[in-house]
């Protein structure tokens, strides 16, 4: 897209939200806000760039180490620096350079999570590729210092992102989750509890974030939702049922395969309470000519015949996907001031998530007694 077109596009998508333009980038001084601190490994490292090796580079690192040769394409990522390859003989890979702000425990419990994942026949997620020494990665290095180098494979498939929501799609994506789930059951690792500004847990966290959004409405609204979440959500967090879950199944990390729905980027992975990700999904699962929960409740549904869910956690779900929309909206604030117009990511998520503040305002009106209603099926 040129960027006179680009430009004119993030401005429609931009205002459509309720965001404004000038004076937003005034608060570029969030980065260093009370209530998320400048030296937060959560906040340096969707704070910090993403590694920028050259394609010779890695190709060649890749070659080395894995014995794998081909055609590079860069994808879009939040905080590494990602390849689609495709080798000589047409198969693909991931080619993952990970962000030095990661810490190594981090990136061995994702690299372990899906080692843990392979022995699931029912889940459809990507497989660790291992050197021709055997091990999990390798290291490269460029003038900013040294990255840890992975490959995994690619997994083909129709993102759902890409295709209008149906019902159907919605259960489906209901069942995939709950089999993933209910796979990561039993998995523990001492990397576990990463430092991430996406998970819910750090919730309240998003009050930092309050300075940069500039829309009077919407920052009342989350200032709401983080308010409801600290009286709803805190107090019972000890009694939830918690395990690894994915951490951020949204559309772009959905895919629809021949074999069924399947989950790439396990980046945001960590141990918290399980309905936690029944709400992320959620939360994306966004109508607006009709019934807010057009979606949500046979995605809900279909989860609970897989994995039954609480009655405690079903109370809890209207404030968790509210949150979880506070979130996206908190960071695409964020995000608007902190990263240049042509970073790749910060127009995905204009693009993607310019939505979720009418969403947050549908399911504030529909209260949450109206939507514990529709879920009543869960008892």
């Amino acid at each position: 897209m040129p960027n006179d077109v680009q430009q004119n596009a993030t401005q429609s998508t931009v205002l459509r939200t309720g965001l404004t333009i000038g004076a937003i980038y005034s608060a570029l001084a969030i980065r260093d806000t009370a209530g998320m601190k400048p030296e937060s490994t959560a906040m340096a490292a969707i704070k910090g760039d993403a590694p920028s090796l050259t394609v010779d580079a890695v190709a060649h690192a890749v070659q080395t180490a894995f014995g794998l040769r081909g055609d590079y394409s860069p994808l879009v990522s939040e905080r590494d620096q990602n390849f689609m390859l495709r080798s000589a003989n047409g198969s693909c890979f991931v080619v993952k350079v990970t962000s030095r702000f990661e810490k190594s425990v981090a990136t061995d419990f994702q690299i372990d999570a899906l080692q843990h994942l392979e022995r699931a026949r029912d889940v459809v997620v990507p497989q660790v590729f291992r050197t021709l020494s055997g091990e999990s990665s390798c290291r490269i290095a460029d003038e900013h210092g040294a990255y840890r180098l992975r490959v995994v494979t690619w997994v083909d498939g129709v993102p759902l992102e890409s295709q209008p929501l149906e019902q159907d799609a919605a259960r489906e994506l209901g069942t995939a989750l709950a089999r993933l789930d209910r796979a990561f059951g039993g998995f523990s690792h001492p990397g576990e509890r990463p430092e991430l500004l996406w998970d819910l847990q750090r919730a309240t966290e998003l009050r930092g974030l309050l300075p940069c959004i500039d829309d009077v409405d919407i920052k009342a609204s989350v200032a709401r939702v983080v308010d409801d979440f600290e009286r709803e959500v805190l107090p019972e967090m000890p009694r939830l049922r918690s395990q690894v879950i994915h951490g951020d199944p949204n559309p772009g990390n959905v895919l629809m395969t021949d074999p069924g729905m399947g989950f790439i980027d396990f980046g945001d992975i960590v141990k918290a309470p399980l309905v936690f990700d029944v709400a992320i999904a959620a939360s994306y699962l966004r109508v607006f000519e009709s019934s807010p929960l057009q979606f949500i409740v046979p995605f809900v549904a279909a989860y609970h015949v897989v994995m039954p869910l609480e009655p405690k956690e079903a109370d809890l779900l209207f404030d968790l996907v509210r949150a979880r929309l506070a979130t996206t909206i908190s960071l695409l604030y964020w995000r608007l001031a902190a990263r240049g117009q042509d970073d790749p990511y910060r127009q995905k998520a204009l693009e993607g998530e310019s939505g979720a503040a009418g969403f947050l305002g549908l399911l504030d009106a529909l209260g949450r007694d109206g939507f514990r209603q529709e879920i009543s099926f869960i008892k």
